[in-house]
């Protein structure tokens, strides 16, 4: 009977996979880190154009000043605002972007390993089966009796 395969690396291995799990984590923890700014550089772009869209106006028909005024500032306030947001978007799409390097670079590495593992464990199954089949050609070598002619 043919021992189980043991793989020396198994340890090794094993840590390669916490390592892509964590590879993993922070690929999705940076996908919606990335989305949610997505979203939020959205809203701002549509207050701005609901905005722009909007007059200011106050009741009478007529704008004040002062109207105009808040209304010129609020609306320079989201573009600097999305300017800045767009900004963070970039570096978190970077970030994105490293993150998935790392998890693809991690999730060969193991792969690697795996591959390793199956190929020692081909080998090792294919020797001890040689070994048995040469024990058993001996056995019955041995225990051949010709016949007497």
């Amino acid at each position: 009977m043919v021992k189980p395969f043991s793989f020396g690396l198994e340890k090794v291995m094993e840590y390669r996979r916490q390592l892509e799990d964590e590879a993993k984590i922070a690929l999705a923890t940076a996908m919606a880190r990335y989305e949610a700014q997505q979203r939020l550089v959205g809203e701002m772009e549509a207050r701005l154009a609901a905005h722009s869209r909007s007059p200011y106006r106050n009741d009478g028909g007529q704008p004040r000043a002062g109207d105009i005024w808040l209304w010129q500032q609020y609306k320079e306030a989201l573009e600097r605002d999305i300017v800045d947001a767009k900004a963070d978007l970039a570096r978190l799409a970077l970030i994105l972007q490293k993150c998935r390097r790392d998890a693809v670079e991690k999730s060969k590495e193991r792969k690697l390993l795996e591959k390793l593992k199956e190929n020692q464990a081909k080998k090792y199954y294919a020797e001890a089966n040689e070994k048995e089949r040469k024990e058993f050609d001996e056995m019955a070598t041995i225990r051949f009796e010709p016949e007497d002619f």
